[in-house]
Order: structure tokens, then C-alpha cells, then sequence
């Protein structure tokens, strides 16, 4: 039988810092009222686009796993961040890194985008149809972000990761998954102004209005997340004392206790990362895991969990058993261009009505204006 093996792993965070200092320059807020709800003390702002970003990641990853772009038979762009959408961000990927005889495919479940697309890529690797791929999680959150509203604008960061799977005979890899959907909490996660459903209504790109009832999330996030890793564990029948690391979407710290807690397993055993990066949607995870590779908290055949959920409201947790390499096989000089703003600037830029270049965005609209076009 074939398995999905994790060859490489490679993240591209954007230098530029938001901190929450910085937040509460335009906000009602404040460092201990952000801190003290969320974990969360800064986040980054990319200064390039999405695909720059997965580009620079998929590069790390390929050189880490010592594959040529040639032999890559799929690229997955897993996120809600895409510069266009015809033609796919996966694409725009693909030609960047050279990757000629490959797929290339975008996925969306929101946060959890990632680990679908792991999943996905896994169950093709298995069932024969593909050898090799890379699977993307980035976010460039920033650029649509609706900058005046406190209860999602001090939550989200950009960034980026990527993993290499390549096919083989030893049972490693993702070995057990549990995806689902709270469908009756779909409307409480919602970015109200991009998408068909607003195209044609003088809406331009970018201006948006967050629907996020933060409470309901929280609950339907810790039941969720919680119960599907229960589920993959016995599936597996791993003890939740087996598993070595687990690497879960950083929404809210408070969120990534209560799962720890569900499921059994300390503090100790689970990556943080919600400080320093924010939540990145469908980056949390693969950036999480890419860090404990570099810190060494991966040890050579342990188990990882991986819970998350997004938007829709989409959760699931992937049970990883990892291989025998923690290690890089190379390295990659790939790296982004210098940024010359601050994060604080280029927020700002965008709160203008202009792009992160100071370039105006014909159209733009308040918000305020949004939500009357909206309500019509």
C-alpha cells in the first residue's frame, strides 16, 4: 500500500510587524484588551501578493525535500486569499517555481484549507493518481480586511507555509482524518463584499464587511475540533498519552486550550504560535508546523494531531505519523524583496482606499456605504 510521506516543509512570513500598540492607533483597543482575549500580541502585513508568498514557501519546501520542480505532479493553493480568480492562484504558483508537468488546483474551506488540501493530495497519492505534491496554506487577509471593525481586525495576519508529500511504502504521513462541516453556524463566519453575489453592486474589491459572532464560534470550535480529534484518535486506536505534538489552527489561545483539554493532552505538547502571528486562516497550521520542525519539537516517528476549522463553519483534524527525517535535505535561497513600510503604513495605505503602493482604488467605498448597498 502506498502512503503520503512529509518530505519538506518550508514557511515565507512577511518582515513587516503589526503590533497591537500599533492597532490601537485607529481602534478603541488596546495591547491588554487584545492580549487578554486572545493570546495574540502582533501579526504580520505582507508587502507582496499571495502567490510571492506561496512561491517562496513551495521553494523552501521543494529544497528541503530535494525534489525538482519538474517532478511535481500537483500544486495546491489552499486558502480564501486569491489575486485573481481566473486564472488560479495554484497556477501562478506552478509557473513561478517552474513545476511544468503539474496540476495545479485551488481549494477554499477557509481555515481550514490547508489540511484539506493535505488530505486531498494524501488521498490522491494513495490511490495512485499522483506521486508528488505540494500543498500551500497562505493568507493575505490584510488587503480585505475591514480595518474599522475591532472584533475581526485585531484577530488576522498574513503569511505562508508549504509541504512536500512524496509517495511511499512506509505507513507514514497523514494515516487518519476526520473533515466535516457545522453547516448551521455558516452564517456566523462571513466576509459580507467579495464574490458573485456582490459583483455588479459598485463594490469594489476590498471593501467588506465581517459578519462574526465570536461567541457561537468559540463554542462550535472547541466542540468541533475537539470531538474529530477524539474521532481520528480511536480510529486509529491512538492513545491521546501517544501523541507527541499537536499543531492546531491559532485562532484564539483561549480556543487552542479548551481543545488541548478536550482532547486530553497538555500545553506542553501543543505548539502556540497565535502570539506572535495572529490567525492566518489557512497558514496557522502548516506555519505552526514548519517552526517545530525548526525548533526540533517533531521527534523522527511520533504522531502529530492537527485540528482546525474555518469559515462555513468547515473543521477537521488529521492524525500525521511522522517519517524518520526532522531535517532539511537542502536549502533555498529563495526570499521576498525588501519592504521599505511599515506594517502600520501599509495598513493605513489600505484604510486610505488605496492599495498597499499608495496606488488609488477607483470606486472604493466606506463601509458604511457597503452595508446600505448590502442591505438593498
Amino acid at each position: 500500500m502506498s502512503y503520503a510521506a512529509i518530505t519538506g516543509w518550508g514557511a515565507c512570513m512577511p518582515p513587516a510587524v503589526l503590533s497591537n500598540d500599533d492597532l490601537s492607533t485607529f481602534l478603541d483597543t488596546s495591547d491588554e484588551w487584545i492580549t487578554t482575549r486572545t493570546g495574540m500580541k502582533e501579526r504580520r502585513v505582507s508587502h507582496v501578493s499571495a502567490i510571492e508568498m506561496s512561491t517562496v514557501a513551495s521553494q523552501r519546501a521543494l529544497a528541503c525535500a530535494g525534489l525538482d520542480p519538474a517532478d511535481v505532479d500537483l500544486v495546491i493553493y489552499g486558502g480564501t486569499s486569491n489575486d485573481e480568480l481566473c486564472p488560479n492562484s495554484s497556477s501562478g504558483v506552478q509557473l513561478a517555481l517552474g513545476a511544468t508537468n503539474a496540476a495545479a488546483m485551488d481549494l477554499n474551506t477557509a481555515c481550514t484549507s490547508f489540511c484539506y488540501g493535505l488530505a486531498t493530495a494524501t488521498a490522491m497519492i494513495r490511490t495512485g493518481m499522483i506521486r508528488n505534491a505540494v500543498v500551500i496554506g497562505v493568507e493575505l487577509i490584510s488587503r480585505y480586511m475591514d480595518w474599522s471593525n475591532r472584533n475581526v481586525a485585531v484577530l488576522f495576519g498574513d503569511g505562508a507555509a508549504a509541504v512536500v508529500l512524496q509517495a511511499t511504502e512506509a505507513e507514514e504521513g497523514v494515516v487518519g482524518s476526520v473533515l466535516g462541516c457545522d453547516v448551521e453556524a455558516r452564517e456566523t463566519l462571513r466576509v459580507r463584499g467579495f464574490g458573485c453575489a456582490y459583483a455588479g453592486q459598485g463594490i469594489t474589491f476590498g471593501d467588506t464587511l465581517w459578519d462574526f459572532d465570536g461567541q457561537v464560534i468559540f463554542k462550535r470550535a472547541v466542540r468541533a475540533m475537539s470531538e474529530a480529534s477524539t474521532r481520528v484518535l480511536a480510529e486509529r486506536g491512538v492513545k491521546a498519552d501517544d501523541v507527541g505534538l499537536v499543531v492546531p489552527h491559532q485562532a484564539n489561545l483561549r480556543i487552542i486550550e479548551s481543545v488541548a483539554q478536550h482532547a486530553g493532552i497538555p500545553m506542553e505538547k501543543v505548539i502556540v504560535t497565535v502570539q506572535k502571528y495572529g490567525n492566518m486562516s489557512a497558514a496557522t497550521v502548516p506555519v505552526a508546523l514548519v517552526e517545530a520542525l525548526e525548533t526540533g519539537r517533531v521527534q523522527p516517528g511520533s504522531w502529530v494531531l492537527m485540528p482546525a476549522f474555518g469559515g462555513g463553519l468547515t473543521y477537521c483534524s488529521l492524525l500525521v505519523k511522522w517519517g524518520t527525517r526532522v531535517t532539511p535535505l537542502g536549502k533555498s535561497d529563495a526570499a521576498l524583496p525588501p519592504c521599505e513600510k511599515t506594517a502600520l503604513e501599509m495598513v493605513n495605505v489600505i484604510r486610505a482606499g488605496q492599495d498597499p503602493h499608495g496606488r488609488s482604488l477607483k470606486g472604493l467605498m466606506a463601509p458604511t456605504l457597503v452595508e446600505a448597498r448590502l442591505a438593498k
